[in-house]
């Protein structure tokens, strides 16, 4: 039995949104998404796909379509939307069964859901003051730049919900110690001590390369109906306006372009360790099967094994199944090391035990001694705007590898005059 839900002036709106799209069932169900509350949007689809194979060109065009379909446009009919039952989901997540749950959940309305979650891609051509990120320019610790694109207050808010509400439910694979709660650079390293070979192998572009179809899988595999799915991954993915895009170089604007997950949000960084599972399901399965050790912080790689181990038969293997997972090996920034050389990973040297490279700790121990003698700002040659938290986060990072190094570092911390 069908109800009336609109009239010809909103059909008409529907059909504005079917001219000039990608004509399959996602891209539909990204920008019908925001009617679903009242139509049966999987019929429609499913319909519009059974009679045409490409988009419409005009909204009269599309509006005529809709009427052959069998959802007339005056008075315009749809089916009353099925009752939904209540998803089965996995990991232990709060089920929503619709995109009115979630907003309930997050505190906003089913509007200002689809406004934050951009379903209809309204953004990337948006002022400044309506735009939902803030784009910053910093330099990496290795050098060149990155780009962060740091949500302003509200949405970054939901995210945190969505952070902890749904994504800290679900575990990443075992080899993952990025941004894990108990696991760090140390965990990451100690597994490759005292290794003959250690092999280092960095992914480039790591969170914009997961887009935001790869992000909705995520949802989907916890159990979520494929439009609430749709919305948490519009929540936690952006692309970067246009005017912003055009000043970048064109591989980086390639990326950024296009719905991404943003580095700055506080959902990406769990998000991507959830889609790099296959990888490191699969690397670890390579791994095993050649008597190698496995690991991955963030973007980097590690292996190590024996003195025997084929690394370029390994390469290869390695970098056929990361463009397999969707990722892409930085072949600049990979790196063999024998027993010989130094073995460092995120900056810990392996070769006996993970630690902060002595030369580092000297350094600092230096810069303390002295700091004793002349007060904190006569050290203070490159202008450190917070001086004194740099120096103890520094120390942090030397004494988290080995607590007696700590214990001396900041013992002669104490002894600084850190306000002359």
């Amino acid at each position: 039995m069908s109800e009336t839900f609109w009239h010809h002036h909103t059909a008409r709106m529907v059909a504005a949104r079917l001219v000039d799209i990608e004509w399959n069932s996602t891209e539909l169900g990204e920008v019908l998404a925001r009617f679903e509350h009242v139509a049966d949007v999987e019929t429609l689809i499913t319909r519009l796909l059974e009679r045409r194979i490409h988009a419409p060109d005009s909204t009269e065009v599309a509006a005529e379509l809709l009427e052959v379909i069998g959802y007339p446009g005056d008075p315009f009919v749809l089916p009353a939307p099925p009752v939904r039952p209540t998803p089965t989901v996995r990991f232990g997540v709060p089920a929503f069964a619709t995109t009115a749950e979630l907003a309930a959940s997050l505190d906003v309305t089913v509007s200002e859901l689809d406004w934050f979650a951009d379903v209809g891609g309204w953004l990337r051509r948006a002022a400044p003051p309506l735009r939902h990120y803030r784009a910053r320019e910093v330099a990496k610790s290795r050098g060149g730049t990155r780009i962060l694109e740091i949500p302003k207050p509200r949405l970054r808010e939901m995210q945190r919900r969505v952070l902890h509400r749904v994504l800290d439910h679900v575990v990443p694979h075992p080899a993952a110690h990025g941004f894990r709660a108990g696991r760090s650079a140390v965990t990451f390293a100690r597994p490759h001590e005292g290794r003959d070979v250690v092999v280092r192998v960095d992914l480039a572009d790591f969170f914009p390369t997961v887009t935001r179809p790869r992000a909705r899988a995520v949802f989907e595999a916890c159990g979520y109906p494929y439009r609430v799915a749709s919305v948490l991954a519009g929540i936690c993915t952006t692309a970067m306006p246009v005017d912003e895009v055009a000043g970048l170089p064109r591989s980086q604007a390639a990326l950024l372009g296009v719905p991404h997950l943003p580095q700055g949000a506080p959902t990406s960084p769990a998000l991507a360790n959830l889609v790099a599972r296959g990888l490191d399901r699969r690397v670890a399965g390579l791994a095993r099967a050649r008597g190698l050790v496995y690991t991955r912080y963030a973007d980097d790689l590690a292996l190590s094994g024996p003195s025997d181990t084929d690394v370029s038969t390994l390469l290869w293997a390695l970098d056929r199944i990361v463009r397999d997972e969707g990722f892409v090996v930085n072949g600049d920034k990979t790196h063999v090391a024998r027993a010989h050389r130094r073995q460092t990973l995120a900056g810990l040297v392996v070769n006996e035990s993970a630690a902060a490279p002595r030369d580092r700790y000297d350094a600092l121990r230096a810069l303390l001694h002295n700091s004793v003698r002349t007060g904190a700002a006569a050290q203070n040659r490159a202008g450190v705007p917070d001086f004194r938290a740099s120096v103890y986060g520094q120390i942090a990072w030397i004494g988290e590898s080995s607590p007696s190094r700590r214990s001396r570092l900041l013992a002669m911390a104490d002894r600084v005059d850190w306000e002359s």
